[in-house]
């Protein structure tokens, strides 16, 4: 997949600025530099019927980008397929040896399942470090070392998405679904997933410096759509 626009990315930070999310992602991502700048590796793992591929693909050219290497993952899957690539081949089984100094960072936005949490636990006894994004699940909750919670996402009235997820889209952010009031899961991965390949010091300033009004931000997003499209795919 092509990687993530930056400048697509400065904007879903504008627009979401007033919402708390910017800092939320950014806070979070700290913690995942901070465990993983230190550490000996960093497994991506999602349930059964949710796989993080956007978010591996993301982290990896993060890793690439900003020369930070021990962010790129090992994505852990639940049945990979015989013959398949080095780097696709990793089933639930390497949970079984991560030890510390490892990462585990896990993406939930359905049931985690017993199986995952059993491993999970087991991984945390032997000192990895948990970090999990889900819907507030109790178990993964007394597990993570840190947590982020993104609930369900939010619709209009009448179930229709709302007007800010239709701009985002023109705006080219085609796997985006943003509907107020909550962010879906691919939104706040995306977030993660830049936050995390940055400064540490500029993150810190930039969560700290001042804001404008989000109707103004939002105001300046939809005069842009006026102007040419973007000639770079997400």
């Amino acid at each position: 997949m092509p990687p993530v626009d930056s400048s697509a990315v400065s904007l879903l930070r504008e627009v979401l600025s007033s919402t708390g999310w910017v800092d939320r992602t950014r806070g979070f991502a700290r913690s995942l530099r901070r465990s993983t700048d230190s550490g000996e590796g960093l497994l991506l793992v999602g349930t059964p019927t949710q796989e993080p591929w956007h978010l591996a693909a993301h982290l990896d050219d993060e890793a690439r980008f900003a020369g930070i290497p021990t962010l790129s993952p090992t994505l852990i899957r639940w049945n990979p397929q015989p013959g398949a690539p080095q780097h696709l081949s990793y089933g639930l089984e390497r949970l079984e040896a991560a030890h510390r100094g490892e990462t585990l960072f896990v993406v939930a936005p359905d049931n985690p399942t017993e199986e995952l949490l059993e491993r999970l636990a087991d991984a945390r006894r032997t000192g990895a470090t948990l970090l999990t994004i889900d819907t507030g699940d109790s178990d993964l909750a007394g597990l993570a070392h840190d947590q982020l919670i993104v609930p369900s996402r939010g619709l209009t009235a009448m179930g229709e998405p709302s007007g800010l997820a239709i701009g985002l889209q023109a705006a080219g952010l085609a796997d985006i679904d943003l509907t107020l009031p909550s962010v879906s899961f691919d939104t706040v991965q995306h977030l993660v997933s830049a936050a995390a390949g940055e400064d540490l010091a500029v993150t810190q300033a930039l969560a700290t410096g001042s804001r404008r009004g989000f109707r103004d931000r939002l105001a300046r997003m939809l005069d842009g759509l006026q102007g040419a499209p973007s000639t770079r795919d997400w």
